[in-house]
């Protein structure tokens, strides 16, 4: 649960915006699959159904669910909050909103938000108040980076866990049981993660299944442990032996890469600047193809109370970067010569930079698998 103090930092910020933004009733949508804004509102994390939160601008706040236990749930935790059981949230924030016409009621956020309520009444004020809610996400308050450097501490820490139990035969699934052990613990219940294994034939990561490593194989993983409702991100590629000269020359070209992202990270640039300096170093090497779509998603993005959050680091992308923003920055792309490959660290911008947060080396890790 989070703490009272990051709780109210949060609260206090959104309730000054909404001063400013003249809004006496905001509504926030939610799912288990994507509660961050929710998150960031009133604390709780949706685990079953739908949830909308009504925020006052004097301070209270109307949480309605659709689950007994999940009432039940954020009652205990946290009993300041009213919170409603319904069998319809939609239906019950249309019947609110209706009721509201003489005040001004904003809606948000766009993702995730019930069709019907982007439709409705109040859908004239999704645009406006998604801006106004992602600007408040994505620069982070001081209680907000204490808990995301936790989580980048506990990415380091889960890494090692994580190359100690790469063994020849033992399927993906295994791999991630044994960080999951590690993270829950270690008071951590929520790590997103994501590996590979293989060859020139691996082309991305995914979920872990039943392919088992062998002698040889890149072990690849993004690995994203959660504290407090914020998530950080470590990427590391491991190869189950001795690295050969090919590799070790892929893994330069990488940590070029990534050092050069890195280094124009400051107030005032943009994503794509970033995402620029990246995608340069695999262009002088020859290796341009291999930064577009066909081989690779993003060369970063935002984190925070979402493991995937604003802005994904790409060339077309002109999020102006601000201070007390965190990111991770990953040059992650198929090679043609040994295959997918993955290098990044966590960070957070400051004034005139950024501090790196990740401490595990950029190095291929070698492990001997038996």
């Amino acid at each position: 649960m989070n703490s009272s103090l990051l709780i109210q930092e949060r609260r206090d910020r959104l309730h000054e915006t909404m001063a400013r933004a003249d809004i006496d009733l905001l509504a926030i949508a939610g799912d288990p699959w994507r509660c961050d804004y929710l998150r960031y509102a009133t604390g709780v994390a949706l685990l079953e159904g739908n949830a909308v939160a009504f925020i006052e601008r004097d301070g209270g706040v109307h949480l309605i669910v659709e689950s007994p236990g999940e009432a039940a749930r954020f009652a205990n935790e946290q009993p300041e909050i009213r919170v409603s059981c319904v069998a319809s949230a939609t239906a019950e924030a249309e019947r609110i909103i209706a009721e509201s016409r003489h005040r001004k009621v904003a809606l948000g956020p766009r993702p995730g938000l019930p069709y019907r309520l982007a439709t409705g009444e109040a859908g004239g004020s999704v645009a406006a108040t998604t801006a106004m809610l992602d600007k408040l996400m994505l620069v982070k308050t001081p209680a907000e980076l204490t808990a995301y450097r936790r989580a980048s501490q506990l990415a380091d820490e889960g890494y090692k866990v994580f190359l100690e139990g790469i063994k020849i035969g033992k399927p993906e699934y295994q791999l991630v049981a044994g960080v999951e052990a590690f993270y829950r613990a270690n008071g951590c219940a929520e790590n997103f993660q994501i590996l590979g294994s293989g060859g020139v034939d691996m082309r991305g990561m995914h979920p872990p299944g039943d392919n088992k490593v062998k002698a040889g194989d890149l072990v690849t993983t993004e690995l994203t442990p959660c504290i407090e409702g914020y998530y950080a991100q470590i990427c590391r590629t491991a190869v189950v032996g001795e690295p050969t000269k090919t590799q070790q020359r892929v893994l330069n070209i990488f940590k070029d890469a990534l050092e050069a992202g890195i280094a124009v990270v400051k107030p005032g640039i943009r994503a794509c600047d970033i995402a620029r300096a990246e995608n340069d170093v695999f262009r002088k090497h020859g290796l341009g193809e291999y930064v577009t779509s066909a081989y690779t998603r993003v060369r970063g993005h935002g984190l925070g109370l979402y493991t995937d959050a604003r802005p994904a680091i790409l060339e077309d992308v002109e999020m102006v970067i601000e201070e007390n923003m965190t990111l991770v920055v990953h040059p992650n792309t198929y090679n043609p010569e040994i295959g997918y490959f993955v290098l990044g660290d966590s960070l957070i911008v400051t004034a005139t930079g950024c501090e790196v947060l990740t401490q595990t080396p950029r190095q291929l890790f070698s492990v001997s698998g038996v």
